[in-house]
């Protein structure tokens, strides 16, 4: 095993960090989980044994919380970033300029190395706001911290995902769910996969560079709407819309507190989001770590079922 080490987790209490605390925690690593709201992530603790995982006060937004965050770590992880804009959480501040904050941190620290992740699809040329901070933050990274490992994974699945749980809401608000961009094509990745990766990297087992992280099949948008219903025992109608249309029927649901769309991710379900032929050449992959990929129908029927008519009871069968 590894030597154990002193791990900060930035993002650490969140739907990929706790599956990343987990698998260090087991490695035997102290960890320091850095949360903007440490008095609610006390969930973290328990990952661990006693006194192994510790909440602490950082915002990536702020630098000299960072710089504290990360005194005396050896290995530092960043899994901040936001994918939409609300008060000061916006895209430069935390997907750019706090990827800057962590790197040039863990490098001030000296730290022996950073694991980034990020997002497949993330380029500075990109269509998209989200997309295109997500590949300035990479560059500030690789800028500070040349020797980082970035992780981009494609649409994450798993118990309390943000994507396909979303799909699930619409599929019990909406009688007919309008599909945007239904042919692009995805490669769903489990957060117990993605997580083991990040967990290899700040173990040493990932060379320095970026890794595309996808599951084992490559759906349409549509496909996987298709697979929610089928989970969900549902028949929604499909109705096919262009990316215009549906930029536009978002814009009214940026007005509420959570958007459950927004312009800004219509305009990603039109972007291909697959590992390139050039990870997969490089070994730049899961497999090339050694992880063997979940399949989205190994764990979605797992959690999907809630947005069943009747819930629990759609799931028994005669």
């Amino acid at each position: 095993m590894d030597t154990p080490k002193l791990v900060t987790i930035f993002g650490g209490s969140g739907f990929v960090g706790t599956q990343v605390v987990q698998a260090l925690a087991r490695a035997g690593h102290r960890i320091r989980v850095a949360d903007r709201r440490p008095d609610l992530a006390g969930h973290v603790k328990p990952l661990g044994s006693v006194g192994q995982v510790v909440p602490i006060q950082a915002n990536v937004r702020n630098r000299d919380s960072v710089l504290a965050a990360v005194r005396g770590a050896d290995i530092v992880i960043n899994l901040v970033a936001i994918g939409v804009e609300k008060g000061r959480q916006r895209f430069r501040a935390v997907n750019v300029m706090g990827a800057r904050h962590v790197a040039e941190a863990a490098a001030a620290a000296g730290a022996t190395r950073l694991i980034h992740m990020s997002v497949l699809g993330a380029s500075e040329r990109s269509p998209s706001l989200s997309a295109r901070s997500r590949g300035l933050g990479e560059a500030e990274v690789l800028k500070a911290f040349p020797s980082a490992v970035i992780m981009r994974p494609s649409v994450i699945f798993g118990v309390g995902d943000g994507f396909f749980n979303t799909l699930g809401s619409l599929s019990r608000m909406l009688p007919v769910l309008p599909v945007f961009g239904g042919r692009t094509k995805f490669q769903p990745v489990y957060v117990g996969d993605v997580a083991e990766a990040i967990a290899a990297a700040a173990m040493g087992r990932a060379e320095a560079g970026i890794y595309e992280l996808g599951g084992p099949e490559i759906l349409s948008y549509r496909t996987m709407v298709e697979r929610v219903l089928a989970g969900a025992r549902r028949s929604n109608p499909l109705l096919p819309l262009p990316l215009a249309a549906g930029r536009l029927l978002a814009l009214p649901m940026a007005l509420l507190p959570k958007p459950l769309i927004t312009a800004d991710q219509v305009t990603l379900l039109g972007i291909d989001n697959v590992v390139s032929a050039e990870a997969r050449r490089s070994g730049h992959t899961l497999e090339g770590l050694g992880i063997d990929p979940t399949p989205l129908d190994a764990v979605l029927p797992s959690y999907i079922w809630r947005f069943a008519p009747n819930g629990q009871f759609d799931r028994q069968t005669a």
